[in-house]
């Protein structure tokens, strides 16, 4: 009898899947508030502490979020924003500053 499931996933019909989100939330509003010459810590008021700080590369800090509905297809978003100086330099990823945005 346990031989007629061998190789196939059993599934119950009805059962709740959870969605699952994972990382930094990052919206356009967010990113649009970003300016050239801002510090580490004004980008950590607009975005929040970073997914991903690399000690070795501390002038990079990586902003990434991932949401999987329950039972559906994962989706993404990543931003990587660079400093020189503690001043942002480039911001690189799936949104871009909008120029015509105003504070």
């Amino acid at each position: 009898m346990l031989s007629a499931c061998g190789g196939r996933l059993f599934q119950f019909p009805g059962v709740y899947k959870i969605a699952i989100p994972q990382g930094n939330i990052i919206t356009q509003d967010m990113v649009d508030q970003l300016r050239p010459g801002m510090t580490k810590r004004q980008v950590v008021f607009v975005m929040g502490t970073p997914l991903v700080a690399d000690p070795f590369h501390q002038d990079r800090w990586d902003y990434v979020y991932n949401y999987q509905p329950g039972g559906g297809e994962r989706v993404g978003e990543h931003v990587t924003v660079l400093f020189e100086n503690d001043q942002l330099i480039q911001i690189i990823g799936d949104y871009q500053p909008n120029p015509d945005a105003a504070n």
